[in-house]
């Protein structure tokens, strides 16, 4: 079975498995090459996979999953891969602080802007 991981600017995975374990919004699924093709929507969550190399993870904040045939197709706007659940977790962790930083810098900027807008109004309106 094929394993493709595809994010908007790269492709993540692409390699030959012998499972996937995933969560979809309806509970957990396991995927073995003889699996019925269907679609499904993820839930952000841990994606495993046996590789080659032994079982592997991924962290992905959501997407789609596609089985066709000897294919399984995921889509996600963010994931991390890794061998190791417990560093996966902790690299999840940081990336999501990072996230969170970065939105509360966008917030403050955009009560900035409304907070002009404002202002800026009721002068209009004041002097007209």
């Amino acid at each position: 079975m094929r394993l493709k991981v595809i994010l908007p600017d790269q492709i993540l995975v692409d390699e030959e498995v012998k499972g996937v374990v995933a969560e979809a919004e309806d509970g957990s699924l396991g995927l073995l090459p003889r699996h019925i093709d269907f679609v499904t929507a993820l839930v952000p969550g841990i994606i495993a996979f046996q590789s080659a190399e032994g079982e592997e993870f991924l962290a992905v904040d959501g997407g789609i999953l596609v089985k066709c045939a000897a294919d399984v197709l995921i889509s996600t706007r963010k994931a991390v891969r890794s061998k190791d659940l417990g560093g996966l977790s902790r690299t999840v962790q940081e990336e999501f602080e990072a996230l969170d930083e970065g939105e509360r810098k966008t917030r403050s900027i955009l009560a900035r802007l409304e907070a002009d807008f404002t202002r800026h109004f009721l002068e209009m309106r004041l002097s007209g």
